[in-house]
């Protein structure tokens, strides 16, 4: 589905404030309300916009984060990844190409909870090796 110049402006506005009645977005845009409707329908039965969600304050997330960047031995992702699935601490993981194989976003409550979840991922069989990066703070945070 091709989207245009309006569309990426409600999905701006989305990101804002999913909870936007479509009135104010349609304030927003300059549009009709049924416009907005129509096109909200649109990216939704198209698979664009693929839900709404909820962020929560910086005090509702875990305290610590981290990032792993895993190297795994070959034809062992599926494995790896069904033991990165049952840990609780494991948020994301994405596959990439350069020295390492997955990067695993981590949160945890503790260091000890942090250090559990890194040994339980080191202990993985697949895992060739793993390296740990403590988050300090976010200066940049565009997700929506």
């Amino acid at each position: 589905m091709q989207i245009d110049q309006l569309d990426h402006a409600l999905l701006a506005l989305l990101r804002e404030n999913a909870r936007m009645p479509v009135a104010g977005l349609a304030r927003r845009l300059g549009l009709a309300r049924t416009t907005v409707q129509a096109r909200l329908d649109r990216l939704e039965e198209t698979g664009t916009i693929a839900g709404y969600t909820v962020r929560v304050t910086e005090a509702l997330r875990a305290p610590i984060r981290a990032t792993a960047l895993v190297s795994i031995e070959p034809r062992s992702a599926p494995t790896v990844l069904a033991r990165l699935e049952s840990l609780p601490g494991v948020r994301t993981v994405h596959t990439t190409s350069g020295r390492v194989d997955l990067i695993v976003g981590l949160e945890a409550a503790t260091t000890e909870e942090l250090d559990d979840t890194l040994d339980r991922i080191g202990e993985a069989k697949g895992v060739r090796s793993s390296e740990s990066l403590i988050h300090l703070s976010t200066k940049i945070d565009r997700r929506g």
